[in-house]
């Protein structure tokens, strides 16, 4: 997948946990926490949808690196590089 796809899936996994949050005004360089209501809760079915969409497996040590979307991204691309967006 390609960054913008990636970014895409993000919003996508964000849109379905929080089906209330206005994500067109997103700034990919500041936390999701400090945009949106976001709880650990949400912050886990992240990480989950990952898992469950694409096998994508994140070690919780890893966590921080999915702080804002710009971060998110980066850290993902490596990881996702392989997965055809379907």
């Amino acid at each position: 997948m390609s960054p913008a796809e990636i970014r895409e899936e993000i919003l996508d996994i964000l849109e379905d946990i929080s089906p209330d949050e206005d994500l067109d005004n997103l700034d990919d360089e500041i936390a999701f926490r400090d945009q949106l209501e976001l709880d650990s809760m949400d912050f886990l079915d992240i990480v989950m949808e990952l898992r469950k969409r694409h096998r994508v497996q994140i070690p919780e040590e890893e966590y921080g690196n999915l702080a804002s979307m710009s971060s998110t991204v980066a850290y993902l691309e490596p990881k996702m590089k392989d997965i055809v967006k379907s």
